[in-house]
């Protein structure tokens, strides 16, 4: 009985750790392409704009409204203040969204399409 317990327990451990390695695999980033940017631009101009205003300042006509008030895109990339700077956090926060704030996650999209989305907002900060 005792054997077939730690067998069990051994089966359980050994799935938990092949799922965390499955589920939890380091997300890759996918090159920067002309493509993906112009993605990106249709629908933040469909989606973003209203809050995060067309030139990516944070002063859209729903997002003077808002507080805290909308990401300023045109901040030096290092200092924006949810994600520093890392691709990945940007892309964390167009999927999850921003808690206690008007920031909602945009799951619906693909993962194709959050890459563009980040590649256009990126696009704002340039040489700051």
């Amino acid at each position: 009985m005792k054997k077939l317990l730690w067998y069990n327990v051994l089966v359980l451990i050994v799935l938990f750790c092949f799922m965390g390695s499955v589920l939890g695999e380091e997300m890759k980033t996918p090159k920067k392409t002309k493509e993906l940017v112009d993605l990106g631009k249709r629908l933040f101009e469909q989606n973003c704009a209203t809050c995060h205003g067309v030139k990516g300042d944070g002063k859209g006509v729903a997002g003077v409204a808002l507080t805290p008030p909308p990401s300023d895109f045109n901040l030096a990339l290092k200092s924006w203040p949810n994600t520093k700077g890392d691709l990945k956090k940007i892309f964390e926060v167009i999927s999850k969204g921003i808690p206690n704030s008007a920031m909602i996650g945009w799951s619906q999209l693909s993962e194709k399409e959050k890459w563009g989305l980040v590649y256009y907002v990126t696009e704002f900060s340039k040489g700051k």
